[in-house]
């Protein structure tokens, strides 16, 4: 299987929450802006050439490379799934503690009314089936797309320069 990756592209991104709307209903959490959202979307304002432009970012885990909740939960309820490279949590095996929140730097970790732990799986049940994830395969625009994980260092080398991957 090759391994694949999430990519977004800010200039394609017009903030129509589409993203976020589809990952609450592939994971089943609340449309209605509960805690338990995996998937957001900010809006950035930047001056430039003396003119505000706004961006939009959509935003969730990035299943880091070095994941620092996978180091932190003592329960082991974190593992990556070899496979897909995803952060997947196994809320039976969650205690509660909130050790992965506090040791991730992008406060991705969210706690069910359980008191488990709950986040971005990556869509697991999609992709390993060769689906993308649900974000990805509604975007209306192309911002997030699921690639080969070498087109999505590509793309980012073509966008950003070979310094930054």
């Amino acid at each position: 299987m090759t391994r694949k990756s999430l990519y977004f592209d800010v200039q394609k991104c017009v903030g129509c929450y589409a993203c976020a709307v589809a990952c609450m209903d592939q994971n089943d959490t609340d449309l209605l802006g509960g805690d338990l959202m995996f998937r957001s979307v900010m809006h950035v304002e930047n001056m430039e050439a003396g003119e505000v432009r706004i961006a939009h970012v959509s935003t969730a885990c990035m299943h880091c490379d070095n994941a620092e909740c996978l180091d932190a939960c003592p329960s082991r309820a974190l593992r990556r799934d070899p496979e897909s490279g995803a952060v997947i949590v196994r809320r039976e095996l969650c205690i509660g503690c909130h050790a992965c929140a506090m040791a991730c730097p992008f406060g991705i970790p969210r706690f069910g009314g359980d008191g488990t732990m709950q986040k971005c799986d990556g869509c697991y049940a999609r992709t390993r089936f060769g689906y993308a994830p649900a974000c990805a395969d509604i975007c209306p625009t192309g911002a997030l797309s699921y690639l080969d994980i070498n087109e999505a260092m590509a793309a980012k080398q073509a966008r950003f320069g070979a310094s930054l991957v």
